[in-house]
């Protein structure tokens, strides 16, 4: 696999000690096999196997629970983000928490540029951050900062969103961004919208605050009305006339109206989904390299003792 023999070079002249974790996200294809078959290669290789397919941030927050390591780096496995320019992402960690790598030029689609782009704009105002406008799949962050979300069971996750939670001092770097090597991307124009919507209402409470605003405005609106009817009636002393208009009124009073209580019923199915206790995701299991040898057993014997069994390289 192109991926593992890149990131061997480059980790190996990086660090002395190292793992590489892949996560299959219930894929459909031979992914798991194939994962497998490269743990059995090499030691440094580990794997997880989710029960279904849970999402792109739940997988990569099983990968994270699971690392061992002082540093963690996140990537997708298409090779877009080329490993090789994982110690520019190592070296912005001497001096902040978290570390993102930002494409020079990103090679998607149109839709797809601007479904990413209405989701950093919702990241943004979820965070209130500038550097929320530069994050991606792309990131590195020391492993304490795991500490922080670690007791997280939410089946909604966006691992930016928690990153906060431990972390305050974040950067972007610029790095190479190349077009995907297999395959295509599973995320879709409205899939993202999707996105970024959960992430909205799920880590902020700005579009509670949203409605709350829309409704104060047009509860003044309609004392404003009520005050200019009064007015006329003593005035004139009849009605007012223009039914249209009135009725245009009483629609947008029951459009706001309608529009609040959907943003609270959005509110409340996440208290549900919190409440049912919902494991953001389930591990089929968990294999390492050494899990795929066959045991061997070696007869020793200690001074005139029977044989005991041992370990391989024991």
């Amino acid at each position: 696999m192109e991926l593992i023999r890149r990131l061997r070079i480059v980790l190996g002249e990086s660090t002395r000690q190292y793992e590489i974790l892949l996560v299959n996200d219930g894929s459909r294809d031979s992914s798991w096999q194939q994962i497998e078959d490269l743990m059995a290669r090499y030691t440094e290789v580990r794997g997880l196997d989710l029960l279904r397919n849970y999402g792109q941030h739940n997988a990569l927050l099983a990968g994270i629970r699971e690392a061992r390591n002082q540093v963690i780096v996140t990537l997708d496995d298409d090779l877009q983000h080329p490993p090789e320019e994982i110690p520019k992402l190592l070296a912005g960690l001497e001096d902040y928490d978290v570390v993102y790598g930002t494409p020079e030029h990103e090679q998607h689609g149109l839709w797809r540029d601007v479904a990413s782009h209405f989701t950093k704009l919702a990241l943004q105002a979820t965070l209130g951050a500038e550097t929320a406008g530069k994050v991606g799949p792309f990131r590195a962050f020391r492993t304490e900062t795991r500490e922080a979300f670690g007791h997280y069971s939410n089946p909604f996750v966006n691992i930016d969103v928690l990153l906060t939670w431990g972390a305050a001092r974040f950067a972007a770097v610029q790095v190479r961004h190349e077009s995907r090597q297999v395959g295509k991307s599973n995320y879709t124009f409205l899939k993202l919208v999707n996105h970024a919507f959960n992430m909205v209402t799920g880590f902020s409470t700005l579009p509670l605050q949203l409605a709350s605003y829309v409704g104060f405005s047009f509860t003044l609106l309609g004392l404003v009305l009520l005050a200019y009817v009064i007015a006329i009636y003593l005035i004139n002393g009849g009605s007012v006339p223009g039914f249209p208009f009135l009725a245009s009124v009483i629609s947008l009073f029951s459009g706001a109206q309608l529009f609040a209580l959907g943003i609270m019923g959005e509110y409340l199915a996440r208290i549900h989904q919190r409440t049912s206790d919902k494991p953001p995701f389930v591990v089929r299991q968990s294999r390492s390299h050494d899990q795929l040898r066959p045991p061997t057993w070696l007869p020793i014997t200690v001074s005139g003792e029977p044989g005991e069994r041992a370990e391989p390289g024991s």
